[in-house]
């Protein structure tokens, strides 16, 4: 089973996006093992990438891509992780430059989101990534 870790600075303060993260959870569930993972700064943020075997920060001068190209770039990352994965999303000054110089970086939009929406974003990508897997009609 694919397994995928999003590391965010800081936890869901609305309950509406608590909701809505869980309904993507919940439709993921058959499909993909989510582990959030709330750290308190930059420091952690970084100590915890660095424990991971597969990282992708998300940053605005990142790659951009399509929903078709995000799920190909998926299922090629899953593929080199050995079905693992680690998503990291930076706190309201983005991310420390460490992480920047480290690791894969993509954007899900030029448009600047918190990291609270950049969460939900995320997550409903992931969702649609499996979709166009399958070949359902959530992608139409």
């Amino acid at each position: 089973m694919l397994k995928l870790k999003i590391l965010s600075i800081g936890k869901t303060k609305e309950t509406w996006l608590e909701d809505a993260l869980s309904e993507y959870v919940k439709r993921l569930k058959p499909n993909l093992i989510i582990e959030w993972v709330w750290v308190k700064d930059n420091a952690q943020l970084i100590e915890y990438a660095d424990k991971e075997p597969l990282v992708i920060c998300l940053d605005p001068a990142g790659q951009m891509y399509t929903s078709e190209q995000f799920a190909s770039f998926l299922e090629q990352q899953w593929e080199k992780g050995g079905s693992r994965l680690t998503f990291v999303i930076g706190g309201a000054e983005g991310l420390p430059q460490q992480l920047k110089s480290n690791y894969a970086l993509i954007s899900l939009s030029p448009l600047t989101f918190t990291h609270q929406i950049t969460r939900l974003v995320l997550i409903e990508q992931v969702y649609r990534t499996i979709e166009i897997k399958k070949g359902t009609q959530y992608h139409k």
